[in-house]
């Protein structure tokens, strides 16, 4: 069970919880980031943070679906994009909500970095999610 706590003396926040709290036992699956390239290893959304949003979106459901969990199922992210302007994080702030990420809602912080790893990258999202069911994701 997730518990999602939204704290009644702090700010309300936007669309997403202060924390969530899930009982000791629970399994849960700590994510790397999830990045804007696609299954050949090609950048998708060169220099549109928007379209790289869902991209990384679309991978960071594979990874849950990996391990047995889902979109709904996470309990907090990092969301990173390459900008210092507020409207640019709005803009990609829009594609986590428009998910269904949001919907828990899941704790997040959002921040501006100056650069990410792969050239040309322009978002990344890191997660850690309540697993439901045992998929068999690949282990090394």
């Amino acid at each position: 069970m997730i518990q999602r706590v939204t704290v009644p003396g702090l700010f309300p926040p936007p669309r997403y919880a202060h924390a969530s709290v899930v009982e000791a036992g629970t399994a849960l699956a700590f994510l790397a980031g999830s990045v804007p390239l696609d299954a050949d290893g090609n950048l998708v959304g060169a220099g549109d943070p928007v379209r790289q949003a869902e991209q990384v979106i679309a991978n960071l459901r594979e990874q849950l679906r990996a391990v047995g969990s889902d979109l709904e199922h996470v309990l907090v992210t990092e969301v990173y994009v390459v900008s210092s302007e507020t409207s640019v994080l709005s803009a990609v702030w829009e594609v986590v909500v428009d998910s269904g990420l949001s919907a828990g809602p899941h704790a997040s912080t959002l921040l501006g970095v100056a650069c990410l790893g792969y050239p040309g990258q322009l978002v990344e999202i890191t997660a850690t999610a309540v697993v439901l069911a045992a998929k068999g994701g690949a282990a090394t």
